[in-house]
């Protein structure tokens, strides 16, 4: 009989043992193949789509946020989508680098302060064909509310929702002082002589954001904080800059608010609101941002339009923020439908609870109704309030603006700490952010 080599012998029991092993994983996979095939075939399948989603916020946002996009994977079982937040400031200094690398995530929460900075670098996509082909559906929302997310013509983002800046307040601590009700149609005057009533009980009046409450009052002047082409301010007369700090710095020395070394040392959450601490009678905030400080500060809040005159003229119904798609991204049909379902589930709508603002749906804005507490209707009657009592938004703000807003921030420290007169400050910011707007002209 004819020797089989050694080699060869050993090669046919090897391939037995194979032949083998395969039919026992096929016996106790019912016949289907081996264990090893069938998950790398299910993780294949399972997550053929991979996504990238970053957001800024507080810790409620991030807690919600992830069981939305858990849900969202649950119903799209091909989709896996990896998260990336942070707070506002630090959501700002992580972008940036990958945006300088190219490596933007797929679906980026964007604020319409830096919508203009990134379409002009083209890193932003243009929605309007995954709009008009129904990809992502707006169809239940205003053209108004779409075209707030567009430059040039181009939409660079979805609203998420829509509020307008109001005035919080505590109107149990106001009765106890003898103050009976704010006019509807209140005036700087009446905020002064509130607060100065106010600092005899011993409370005091949120610091005004610099970089919104500015703006606002040049809008109830009839002026605007940019140009209408983005490349210098929006006045040109000093007096407005000097008119409203001079007045800001006298109700700072006179006691009205607190500290600015307390004040600078916040990251403004509700939880450090003199409101919530007990310390202060009335915030100036955007409505989404209401519930979350009623929350914090465990009693029953208020809510009343902006001070005048001409508060009408100076307040504006604002997107809270938007969901744009890189342009880098290799998915850009797969993040629009998870916009698409972000903004039209009532399910998941009911899970954002107002956070992100009052929804742009139509259809949503309808369903929640019954589910809505006190506090979300206050929201929900005080945007419906302002939709009669303000003036269009202002152009998304130009290429440079967030260089030019921690200019105005630095300016007002000068002013409170005394290191520049309000006249001085008015000049040197007139100069300075001119400079930077003129360096970002195309």
């Amino acid at each position: 009989m004819k020797r089989i080599p050694i080699p060869v012998l050993l090669l046919v029991m090897l391939l037995l043992t194979i032949i083998g092993c395969s039919s026992s994983q096929q016996s106790a996979n019912g016949g289907t193949g081996t264990s090893r095939t069938i998950e790398t075939a299910k993780s294949e399948s399972k997550h053929d789509v991979k996504l990238r989603i970053a957001w800024w916020g507080g810790q409620a946002r991030h807690d919600y946020t992830l069981k939305l996009i858990e849900l969202y994977q649950q119903q799209n079982p091909g989709v896996k989508i990896d998260t990336e937040y942070a707070g506002f400031d630090d959501y700002w200094k992580k972008l940036a680098p990958q945006a300088a690398a190219n490596q933007l995530p797929d679906i980026i929460q964007m604020d319409i302060s830096y919508l203009n900075q990134y379409s002009s670098k083209n890193q932003l996509e243009d929605l309007t064909e995954l709009t008009s082909n129904g990809t992502l559906d707006v169809r239940s929302a205003s053209a108004e509310s779409i075209d707030s997310g567009r430059i040039g013509g181009k939409l660079y983002g979805i609203p998420l929702g829509v509020n307008a800046m109001g005035a919080t307040f505590d109107a149990a601590l106001l009765k106890q002082a003898g103050i009976a009700s704010i006019p509807v149609n209140w005036t700087w005057s009446d905020l002064e002589q509130i607060a100065k009533q106010m600092k005899g009980q011993g409370k005091v009046l949120d610091h005004m954001r610099f970089d919104q409450f500015f703006p606002y009052y040049l809008r109830t002047q009839n002026q605007h904080y940019f140009s209408s082409d983005g490349t210098s301010l929006g006045y040109s007369d000093p007096q407005y800059f000097i008119d409203y700090f001079t007045m800001y710095l006298k109700w700072y020395d006179a006691g009205y608010m607190r500290n600015w070394d307390q004040e600078s040392l916040t990251k403004l959450t509700p939880e450090e609101n003199p409101v919530a601490l007990g310390d202060g009678f009335m915030t100036m905030a955007w409505s989404n941002q209401f519930v979350t400080l009623q929350e914090a500060a465990k009693k029953s809040l208020s809510m009343i339009g902006l001070p005048g005159p001409n508060g009408k003229q100076g307040l504006y119904l604002k997107p809270t923020m938007l969901f744009s798609i890189s342009k880098s991204s290799k998915q850009k049909t797969e993040a629009a439908k998870f916009i698409s379902w972000f903004i039209n589930d009532l399910e998941a709508n009911k899970l954002i609870n107002g956070d992100r603002g009052i929804p742009i749906s139509a259809a949503v804005k309808e369903g929640l109704k019954p589910t809505l507490t006190e506090a979300d209707q206050k929201v929900y009657d005080y945007v419906t309030w302002a939709q009669l009592n303000s003036s269009v938004m202002d152009p998304p703000d130009p290429p440079g603006s967030a260089e030019v807003s921690k200019l105005l921030r630095d300016m007002q420290e000068q002013i409170l700490y005394r290191k520049l007169s309000v006249e001085e400050a008015a000049a040197r910011f007139m100069k300075d952010a001119n400079a930077i707007l003129a360096k970002n002209k195309k």
